[in-house]
């Protein structure tokens, strides 16, 4: 399903990143990182809580307005029941909605705030999401204290938190449409495997988007998919041209795939969490869109459903994503 957005305009976007992301090829662009896991923090988990806070608080500092301005709160991250989010909503005090869609969240969010302001509900709000690299190990895999080794397809979840503003006041960037994407069974179990497991639904979810636009996939300079990896990329491509006959070869990428320099840093297939998608959209691709070197990007953010005790039980984990079309305003 795709709905069409009026007057919703992205007013100012904030990125805290972790170690790895800092070394990555993208570090100019983040507005602040931390050389350690722990923030400063007692846990992984406050960690993950502080960075958030500090998305946020970054966020306000740079539209210039105070919590008690913003309408809406809207944020998702992986640990269980969206701790960090409620924790981080609870510090903000700002009427609060807490998403899941693993990592997918962040198109989510987007067009939850943004159907909210097309139809005139609220006047702001603020979505956010993010992961911690140490926290969705140990929940979802191993503890990375273990040392436990990894299959080369494995993602790697990145450490960050990011925060978009959204507002009815006109910017040279709107949000103009949004496609809620489907549910879909890869019939995978293995919990390494991420891009092939949502490969297939960022490949429904495009397809869906492009036939309820009545569009061709050059309309976009940029596809852009929120963390398949380097293998799930390549299924992506090859699952668009066989399943649906559309070459996307020359206009895709992968927020995933694009955070870290994959050559020379341990990270495996590249990206996942939550915030890969949002990392690599608030900064780099912002920045190229208000530079004029991107018109319009479709943001396919995908995220795996799976729990700690799905996983444990050896069930399908079934994928979604949802897509989010930015354009330039002329």
């Amino acid at each position: 399903m795709t709905i069409k957005f009026n007057n919703v305009y992205v007013n100012g976007t904030s990125t805290v990143v972790g170690p790895y992301e800092t070394n990555g090829p993208l570090s100019n662009y983040f507005d602040k990182s931390y050389s350690d896991l722990y923030m400063g923090a007692k846990t992984w988990e406050q960690a993950e809580m502080k960075i958030l806070g500090d998305s946020v608080d970054i966020l306000l500092g740079k539209i210039k307005l105070l919590k008690d301005n913003i309408d809406l709160f809207i944020s998702g991250d992986l640990l269980n029941q969206v701790t960090a989010s409620n924790y981080t909503s609870a510090y903000l005090k700002i009427p609060f909605l807490g998403i899941y869609s693993a990592c997918a969240n962040s198109a989510e969010g987007i067009i939850i705030g943004s159907s909210l302001l097309s139809n005139n509900q609220i006047k702001n709000c603020i979505c956010s999401v993010s992961s911690h690299n140490a926290g969705a190990e140990k929940q979802f895999r191993n503890p990375t204290e273990y040392g436990a080794p990894k299959p080369k397809r494995s993602t790697f979840t990145c450490t960050g938190a990011a925060s978009i503003y959204l507002s009815s006041k006109k910017s040279n960037i709107k949000v103009e449409s949004g496609t809620i994407g489907k549910t879909i069974d890869p019939n995978i179990k293995d919990v390494y495997n991420m891009g092939a497991i949502m490969a297939p639904a960022a490949a429904d979810t495009i397809y869906q988007h492009l036939k309820d636009l009545k569009r061709e996939p050059h309309y976009y300079d940029l596809i852009l998919t929120g963390d398949l990896g380097i293998y799930g990329k390549r299924i992506l491509i090859d699952y668009m041209k066989t399943e649906y006959g559309y070459d996307i070869s020359y206009n895709c990428d992968d927020c995933g795939v694009m955070l870290y320099d994959i050559n020379s840093q341990p990270v495996f297939a590249g990206a996942s969490g939550p915030a890969s998608s949002a990392l690599v959209t608030y900064s780099y691709i912002i920045n190229k869109m208000q530079k004029g070197d991107l018109s319009r990007v479709l943001l396919v953010a995908t995220g795996a459903l799976m729990s700690q005790t799905t996983v444990n039980q050896k069930m399908n984990i079934p994928s979604i994503a949802h897509a989010i079309s930015l354009e330039v305003v002329e």
